[in-house]
């Protein structure tokens, strides 16, 4: 429920700026300053580390003991590598809400994946880690688009328990949110080889960088307005995921 609610307000605040009502543009990080931010913030953030501090065990939970039945092939094993990098990213996330609720600011236009790059190309060998990096986001991101066509989160969800209807537009949610994601990956993957090949960390920008880029092209307006609206459907389909999807020991 706390993933969808990050992933829907991202979505909302980049539709904003594409519509030119206001918005930002910003990451998973960013939505969390900004929906924490209000009168009821400390509240919020105390069940945001609660919300995704148990997504990030479930992230190991799915890599280890495989309750989606992945299976133990070259396919299933990066799968449950995924799973497991989720985890860490959502850990991640626990520590700048535990940060947030302790005091400490943080700016909602801060881009992490610059900061994280800037500190890799310090190390001897971190020009090409850093592009072995961009490497791995960009294959991520074309890995999104290939989930969007066969919508393989499908045989995640306990079928049996949706009607008919809730099927369609629980599969549509998941195949819009997997394209904004795929776009979004593959962007980012680039900016961080960029990085890479031109010892540049300001070349390399995270998910807001993306939206940026994207407004800045010819028809970057509509662009950027359907990429945010699949940000939207991602969210909801995570909270479609809260309710259907098969936990440890549910059957095939």
């Amino acid at each position: 429920m706390v993933r969808g609610l990050l992933y829907t307000v991202m979505g909302v605040l980049a539709l904003g700026v594409a519509l030119g009502v206001g918005g930002m543009a910003t990451d998973q990080s960013g939505s969390l300053v900004v929906i924490t931010s209000g009168p009821f913030g400390r509240m919020l953030l105390a069940g945001v580390v609660i919300g995704l501090g148990a997504y990030s065990v479930w992230g190991f939970v799915r890599a280890i003991f495989d309750p989606l039945h992945r299976g133990d092939d070259p396919p299933g094993i990066a799968e449950r590598l995924g799973f497991a990098w989720s985890g860490i990213a959502y850990a991640a996330m626990v520590l700048l809400a535990l940060q947030l609720l302790l005091g400490s600011s943080h700016s909602p236009s801060h881009d992490a994946t610059q900061s994280a790059i800037a500190s890799i190309l310090t190390y001897p060998a971190g020009q090409w880690a850093t592009v072995v990096v961009g490497a791995i986001a960009i294959g991520v991101g074309l890995g999104q688009f290939v989930e969007a066509y066969t919508a393989v989160f499908k045989k995640d969800l306990k079928r049996t328990e949706m009607s008919k209807a809730e099927k369609k537009t629980v599969d549509s949610l998941g195949r819009l949110g997997m394209v904004s994601r795929g776009v979004t990956f593959t962007l980012v993957g680039w900016f961080v080889v960029q990085a890479g090949l031109y010892h540049d960390p300001s070349r390399a920008h995270g998910f807001g960088g993306a939206f940026v880029f994207l407004l800045g092209q010819p028809l970057g307006r509509p662009l950027l307005a359907a990429v945010a609206l699949g940000f939207i459907a991602l969210g909801l389909h995570s909270f479609a995921s809260a309710r259907w999807e098969r936990l440890l020991g549910s059957s095939r």
